[in-house]
Protein backbone atom coordinates (compact mmCIF):
# COMPACT_ATOMS: atom_id res chain seq x y z
CA UNK A 1 0.00 0.00 0.00
CA UNK A 2 1.60 3.01 -1.03
CA UNK A 3 1.46 5.87 1.88
CA UNK A 4 -0.16 9.26 1.39
CA UNK A 5 2.96 10.86 2.21
CA UNK A 6 6.53 9.51 2.07
CA UNK A 7 9.49 10.58 4.33
CA UNK A 8 11.98 11.90 2.13
CA UNK A 9 15.11 14.12 2.75
CA UNK A 10 13.33 16.91 0.98
CA UNK A 11 11.55 16.61 4.08
CA UNK A 12 14.22 17.10 6.61
CA UNK A 13 15.09 20.63 8.40
CA UNK A 14 18.28 19.12 9.56
CA UNK A 15 17.55 19.15 13.00
CA UNK A 16 16.87 15.32 14.29
CA UNK A 17 14.59 16.64 16.86
CA UNK A 18 12.41 18.54 14.61
CA UNK A 19 12.52 16.03 11.84
CA UNK A 20 11.67 13.34 14.31
CA UNK A 21 8.25 15.12 15.39
CA UNK A 22 7.55 15.56 11.21
CA UNK A 23 7.96 12.10 11.09
CA UNK A 24 4.93 11.51 13.74
CA UNK A 25 3.13 13.98 11.87
CA UNK A 26 3.57 12.00 8.72
CA UNK A 27 2.70 9.01 10.26
CA UNK A 28 -0.74 10.53 11.89
CA UNK A 29 -1.45 11.47 8.35
CA UNK A 30 -0.41 8.33 6.82
CA UNK A 31 -2.47 6.33 9.27
CA UNK A 32 -5.69 8.77 8.81
CA UNK A 33 -5.48 7.61 4.89
CA UNK A 34 -5.39 4.37 5.44
CA UNK A 35 -8.52 4.28 7.80
CA UNK A 36 -10.00 6.10 5.25
CA UNK A 37 -9.02 4.23 2.27
CA UNK A 38 -9.46 0.46 4.56
CA UNK A 39 -12.96 1.72 5.24
CA UNK A 40 -12.22 1.13 9.24
CA UNK A 41 -15.01 3.02 10.32
CA UNK A 42 -16.04 6.88 11.10
CA UNK A 43 -15.08 6.61 15.02
CA UNK A 44 -11.33 5.06 14.30
CA UNK A 45 -10.83 8.02 11.59
CA UNK A 46 -12.09 10.75 14.35
CA UNK A 47 -10.02 9.19 16.96
CA UNK A 48 -7.15 9.10 14.30
CA UNK A 49 -7.89 12.98 13.24
CA UNK A 50 -7.97 14.16 16.99
CA UNK A 51 -4.51 12.22 17.66
CA UNK A 52 -3.03 14.40 14.31
CA UNK A 53 -4.31 17.93 15.70
CA UNK A 54 -3.37 17.06 19.53
CA UNK A 55 0.26 16.19 18.02
CA UNK A 56 0.64 19.13 15.62
CA UNK A 57 -0.20 21.54 18.51
CA UNK A 58 2.29 19.74 20.82
CA UNK A 59 5.06 19.92 17.87
CA UNK A 60 4.08 23.83 17.48
CA UNK A 61 4.48 24.49 21.15
CA UNK A 62 8.39 22.79 21.25
CA UNK A 63 8.67 24.79 17.62
CA UNK A 64 7.10 28.09 19.29
CA UNK A 65 9.49 27.37 22.14
CA UNK A 66 12.51 27.33 20.48
CA UNK A 67 11.64 30.26 18.64
CA UNK A 68 11.54 31.98 21.71
CA UNK A 69 13.90 30.73 23.68
CA UNK A 70 16.73 31.08 20.52
CA UNK A 71 15.27 34.79 19.61
CA UNK A 72 14.31 34.29 15.93
CA UNK A 73 13.59 36.93 14.27
CA UNK A 74 10.01 35.63 12.30
CA UNK A 75 8.63 34.06 15.06
CA UNK A 76 5.72 36.32 15.02
CA UNK A 77 4.94 35.18 11.53
CA UNK A 78 5.74 31.85 12.08
CA UNK A 79 3.17 31.66 15.18
CA UNK A 80 0.51 33.32 13.25
CA UNK A 81 0.94 30.81 9.97
CA UNK A 82 0.96 27.99 13.22
CA UNK A 83 -2.40 29.57 14.46
CA UNK A 84 -3.99 29.48 11.08
CA UNK A 85 -2.79 26.10 10.77
CA UNK A 86 -4.44 25.05 14.21
CA UNK A 87 -7.57 26.61 13.38
CA UNK A 88 -8.10 24.93 10.09
CA UNK A 89 -7.69 21.62 11.93
CA UNK A 90 -9.98 22.75 14.60
CA UNK A 91 -12.46 23.37 11.55
CA UNK A 92 -12.22 20.39 10.04
CA UNK A 93 -12.66 18.52 13.34
CA UNK A 94 -15.30 20.63 13.69
CA UNK A 95 -17.22 19.62 10.32
CA UNK A 96 -16.12 16.27 10.79
CA UNK A 97 -17.87 16.01 14.36
CA UNK A 98 -21.07 17.67 12.66
CA UNK A 99 -21.19 14.49 10.12
CA UNK A 100 -19.63 15.78 7.55
CA UNK A 101 -16.87 12.25 6.17
CA UNK A 102 -13.35 12.90 6.02
CA UNK A 103 -12.83 12.79 2.86
CA UNK A 104 -9.76 12.35 0.37
CA UNK A 105 -10.29 15.97 -0.67
CA UNK A 106 -9.56 16.75 3.36
CA UNK A 107 -6.35 14.05 3.76
CA UNK A 108 -4.52 16.04 0.36
CA UNK A 109 -5.23 19.20 1.80
CA UNK A 110 -3.71 17.66 4.81
CA UNK A 111 -0.70 16.19 3.11
CA UNK A 112 -0.50 19.79 1.22
CA UNK A 113 -0.22 22.14 4.46
CA UNK A 114 2.13 19.62 6.32
CA UNK A 115 4.86 19.10 3.35
CA UNK A 116 4.63 23.09 2.59
CA UNK A 117 4.61 24.01 6.50
CA UNK A 118 7.80 22.03 6.33
CA UNK A 119 9.37 23.28 3.07
CA UNK A 120 8.49 26.90 3.26
CA UNK A 121 8.23 27.42 6.76
CA UNK A 122 10.09 25.28 8.74
CA UNK A 123 13.31 24.87 7.09
CA UNK A 124 13.77 28.79 7.34
CA UNK A 125 14.74 28.51 10.91
CA UNK A 126 17.21 26.13 10.46
CA UNK A 127 20.51 27.50 9.85
CA UNK A 128 19.27 30.66 12.66
CA UNK A 129 18.63 27.48 15.08
CA UNK A 130 22.22 25.99 14.02
CA UNK A 131 23.88 29.74 14.57
CA UNK A 132 22.54 29.75 18.21
CA UNK A 133 23.76 26.39 19.42
CA UNK A 134 21.10 24.14 18.34
CA UNK A 135 22.63 20.41 17.32
CA UNK A 136 21.55 18.83 14.16
CA UNK A 137 21.46 15.51 15.91
CA UNK A 138 20.98 14.10 19.30
CA UNK A 139 23.83 14.10 21.60
CA UNK A 140 22.08 11.91 24.28
CA UNK A 141 19.97 8.85 23.65
CA UNK A 142 16.34 9.63 24.84
CA UNK A 143 15.01 8.01 28.27
CA UNK A 144 13.48 5.41 26.23
CA UNK A 145 16.23 4.09 24.19
CA UNK A 146 18.37 4.31 27.45
CA UNK A 147 15.59 2.32 29.11
CA UNK A 148 15.53 -0.22 26.28
CA UNK A 149 19.08 -0.68 26.21
CA UNK A 150 19.42 -1.79 29.98
CA UNK A 151 17.03 -4.02 29.27
CA UNK A 152 18.27 -5.76 26.12
CA UNK A 153 22.09 -5.45 27.52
Amino acid sequence: MQPLVEWHDGLSVGIQEIDEQHKVLVDLLNELYEAIREHHGREASVAILARLADYTRIHFTVEESLMRILGYPEYDEHKVHHEALIAQLHDFQQRVADGEAITFELLHFLRNWLTKHIQEGDTRYTEFFLSRGAQRNWQKKGWLDRFWSGIAG
